[in-house]
């Protein structure tokens, strides 16, 4: 059943925990005083993002949304998280991964920081070395932090990256979807849209002009799709290249 996954039977039959009902209003009422509180603020949970995660495990653990008239504890955080519930999981992650960071740190930290900090600590249980990982977090900007627990948790190098925002017209999307769905096919389907961009544009590059400039933006995205395909695939299209120099 929904929303009681936190119980243990011991061999006995699962019963729901006697509801508090005095416990549960208040923690429910002070979820809300914090949200209210960064609504108005316009802030992300930079300061209360810990206390909040703290009684969104305590409303899950207690069954506490069943004072809040909804059927579950996902239908509670979709009426109290209507934008996304995942940042809600990520806060729960936070109180439930990190319980030996104070909590004054974590909140110089930041959620976003500490939302990578749990990743590592969930990954690594009993031999998670907290001290230094706080002081990465602590010294390192968010994008180059986020990177180093790629790398740790990966073993593999993260290239940066940044979001490109761009408009496009309703009628314009059904072109732009076929086109990222024709590549994803072409070139893997375990490929990310932003890789299969990249190829399109290579494409076209490629057929545009022989101009020097192309060229220069080309030879990157061309060497990223040789990368891209299986060994094999690879060692024929390099020995077909060879035979043609």
């Amino acid at each position: 059943m929904i929303g009681l996954t936190c119980l243990t039977t011991n061999g006995r039959p699962l019963v729901a925990p006697k509801l508090n009902r005095q416990r549960a209003l208040f923690v429910l009422s002070k979820i809300d005083e914090i949200l209210a509180w960064e609504k108005s603020t316009d802030r992300e949970r930079d300061s209360k993002f810990v206390e909040l995660g703290r009684y969104l495990c305590e409303v899950r653990a207690g069954l506490y949304w069943r004072v809040d008239n909804v059927r579950s504890f996902d239908e509670f955080l979709e009426r109290k998280f209507p934008e996304s519930r995942r940042k809600a999981y990520y806060l729960m992650a936070i109180h439930e991964q990190l319980p030996r960071i104070r909590k004054r740190e974590l909140e110089l930290i930041g959620w976003t920081k500490a939302r990578e900090l749990a990743k590592v600590a969930r990954r690594d249980r009993q031999g998670f070395d907290c001290a230094p990982w706080v002081h990465k977090a602590t010294t390192m900007p968010r994008d180059e932090f986020k990177r180093e627990v790629d790398r740790h948790l990966t073993g593999k190098e993260t290239e940066p990256w940044e979001i490109l925002y761009f408009k496009a017209y309703k009628s314009q999307l059904p072109v732009i979807e076929q086109a990222l769905e024709t590549a994803g096919l072409m070139l893997g389907t375990d490929k990310s849209r932003g890789y299969c961009l990249e190829m399109i544009c290579a494409d076209f590059l490629a057929g545009v002009s022989s101009e020097p400039g192309n060229r220069n933006a080309l030879l990157p995205a061309l060497t990223r799709l040789v990368l891209g395909l299986p060994l094999p695939q690879r060692k024929q299209l390099l020995e077909s290249v060879q035979v043609a120099l």
